[in-house]
């Protein structure tokens, strides 16, 4: 097992935010290796976000983000536990990439349920057509729409695009491991996304 110094430790923390005893922890479960580490600290943000998921958010802030040239811009809501998070700079940090995120990806929703039921409709059906005009077999038709439509949930509903600014993880994952950091129930509430011309 390799020793694990302040040296490594230092960095664990440059790249994940978390607490020195956490990261400390994180390098000898997975001995001394960053990678395992990140992934250990990020299941580790599950675990605490899960913890935390029924209590109460009265704080938070709205965020706006105006993208150069101001023909674009996102105000987003995201909403915490305490006064004292809801001003701390990684919190506003946090807001802010969301924001830029958002502005970046145009996603059609927060969560799936957030998808207007006419939007999957219209999607499935151009999924089902596409699927017949490449001659595939009747019984196979609704599956490939349905996986097609997995696919489109993926690419446009807020919390499972890949983060742009990290794209092996998610907005999911991004927003865990704030909850971990942060130590309490942090949410996405809503956006609005404006461009000139749309």
């Amino acid at each position: 097992m390799s020793k694990i110094n302040a040296a490594m430790v230092k960095q664990l923390r440059d790249k994940t935010g978390a607490g020195i005893m956490d990261c400390k922890e994180a390098l000898q479960t997975s001995e001394g290796d960053i990678e395992k580490s990140i992934a250990f600290l990020r299941k580790k943000g599950l675990a605490t976000a899960a913890k935390r998921a029924g209590r109460a958010m009265t704080e938070g802030l709205v965020y706006a983000y105006i993208h150069t040239g101001g023909k674009l811009g996102v105000l987003v809501e995201v909403n915490c536990e305490t006064d004292f998070v809801a001003k701390n700079d990684d919190f506003h940090d946090f807001a802010k990439n969301i924001a830029m995120h958002i502005a970046a990806t145009n996603p059609v929703g927060i969560t799936i349920d957030d998808v207007p039921q006419e939007v999957i409709d219209q999607e499935k059906e151009i999924y089902r057509a596409q699927a017949m005009e490449m001659g595939k077999p009747e019984k196979m038709i609704d599956k490939i729409a349905d996986g097609k439509l997995n696919k489109f949930f993926k690419d446009n509903c807020l919390m499972d695009q890949l983060y742009i600014r990290d794209p092996k993880i998610t907005i999911t994952d991004l927003l865990n491991e704030m909850i971990a950091k942060m130590g309490e129930n942090i949410s996405i509430k809503r956006f609005a996304r404006f461009q000139t011309g749309a």
